[in-house]
């Protein structure tokens, strides 16, 4: 099943990173998701100190860096 942000940044950013070497696309997907997304990037979280679009890149980051582990694992068995 595929996932991915309402807003469709994660499509676009997908789209973007396609070639990239595995060592640099977690980084990357971020990047460019922060780049696509429509949140506003002016309601800073206090909490957080962050910024919806900072914290939709950050959790596509982390998504991507666990979907690699998971592949890499799998792969070397």
């Amino acid at each position: 099943m595929a996932r991915g942000a309402p807003c469709g940044a994660t499509w676009k950013a997908a789209s973007k990173i396609n070639g990239y070497h595995v060592e640099d696309a977690a980084v990357r997907i971020g990047l460019e998701t922060q780049f696509f997304c429509s949140a506003d990037p002016a309601g800073w979280d206090p909490i957080y100190g962050k910024s919806p679009v900072h914290f939709a890149g950050k959790v596509h980051n982390k998504a991507l860096e666990s979907a690699i582990k998971k592949a890499m694992s799998f792969s070397s068995k």
